[in-house]
């Protein structure tokens, strides 16, 4: 069974800097992608950085040249570092991998537990 584990959260500053680390365990097949969502209290989770099978990376506009996803040469592990930070970063922010890499369905993802990032101004 595949299981996501994720670590960096905490609290910064607004211009501050947070790195966020996923690692990915249990997975046994040899294709897989993985992405960084958010999600505030009463709102859909939202995509912030996904990667696809080619390494090309899709990031949210509100985080394009903030934020960057960076994988691991052993494919387990996605990092976000994320550089100036603004309040309205602050969230819960969710590790996620797919399988098939088409980042459709949302109920076919594995998602890890989620950590707290909060920004102050």
């Amino acid at each position: 069974q595949v299981h996501l584990t994720e670590s960096g959260g905490g609290s910064v500053e607004a211009g501050g800097s947070l790195r966020l680390s996923c690692v990915a365990s249990g997975y046994k097949g040899s294709h897989h992608c993985m992405g960084w969502f958010r999600q505030d209290p009463g709102k859909e989770r939202e995509a912030v950085a996904y990667m696809y099978a080619t390494g090309n990376i899709v990031y949210a506009d509100s985080v394009k040249g903030r934020f960057t996803a960076v994988r691991d040469s052993g494919r387990n592990t996605l990092s976000l570092q994320m550089n100036s930070l603004k309040p309205e970063d602050s969230s819960l922010y969710y590790c996620a991998l797919h399988t098939i890499c088409t980042w459709k369905d949302r109920q076919s993802y594995v998602w890890g537990q989620g950590t707290q990032v909060t920004v102050s101004s």
